[in-house]
């Protein structure tokens, strides 16, 4: 389902995303910002089943520069990690508890970053796996979890997924839901594309249980010998 910018809560007061508008508002960043883009999903059939409510799944991505391309091997990466992470991590929060209109609404998260054919997975990994990052997106949604995540290398256009996981307990799997979506020009060979994913809900009629009931069977089956 395919979705107007006035369709969603928050979605209307979104900058548009143009060259002119991150220029004057973004570009300020340490990160060289080239755009973001946003993608939401909301499901309302699953397996010929309709859900009870509808669940809502979108995503905020920023794609930047490299600040690593074209530089050789870089033996410390940190100057970069501390200069940019932060305000880069706030920023997609930001826009992205608009998306979903407010961080009380959201039950599960996660995020991801892909890395130009250029760059390392060591690059993509170093902007997303820092607290400067993520817990921008813990604190707005008071959330106890880690941010369960994917890194990868990929040229535009790749699958980039975005597992994700319940905000305050990993062992519910129920909300073990991912996220896919691709940017057709991103990311260029110097380029990273950051994200974080979020969920207003787990999986469509979920049944398998969760994991304190695997370990309440395992524990009765070892005790019976």
């Amino acid at each position: 389902m395919c979705l107007s910018r006035s369709a969603w809560p928050g979605l209307e007061e979104l900058p548009t995303v143009t060259g002119s508008n991150i220029q004057q508002k973004d570009m300020k960043m340490a990160f060289k910002l080239r755009k973001i883009v946003t993608h939401i999903e909301e499901a309302h059939v699953e397996g010929g089943k309709a859900l009870d409510k509808p669940i809502t799944m979108a995503a905020v991505a920023a794609v930047i520069e490299n600040p690593w391309h074209g530089r050789g091997y870089v033996e410390n990466l940190r100057p970069e990690i501390i200069d940019g992470c932060s305000e880069l991590g706030a920023l997609i929060v930001e826009k992205l508890i608009a998306v979903m209109g407010g961080g009380d609404r959201i039950e599960a998260y996660g995020k991801a970053a892909v890395v130009g054919m250029e760059g390392e997975v060591e690059h993509a990994s170093a902007v997303i796996h820092t607290l400067r990052f993520g817990n921008h997106y813990r604190d707005a949604v008071n959330a106890k979890s880690y941010l369960s995540f994917t890194n990868k290398r990929g040229a535009g256009g790749t699958s980039i997924q975005i597992p994700m996981m319940h905000k305050d307990d990993e062992g519910l799997r129920s909300h073990y839901i991912t996220l896919e979506m691709s940017i057709e020009d991103a990311p260029a060979a110097n380029e990273l594309v950051i994200v974080l994913g979020a969920s207003d809900g787990g999986r469509a009629h979920p049944r398998i249980g969760n994991r304190y009931l695997d370990l309440q069977e395992l524990e009765a089956e070892k005790a019976k010998g």
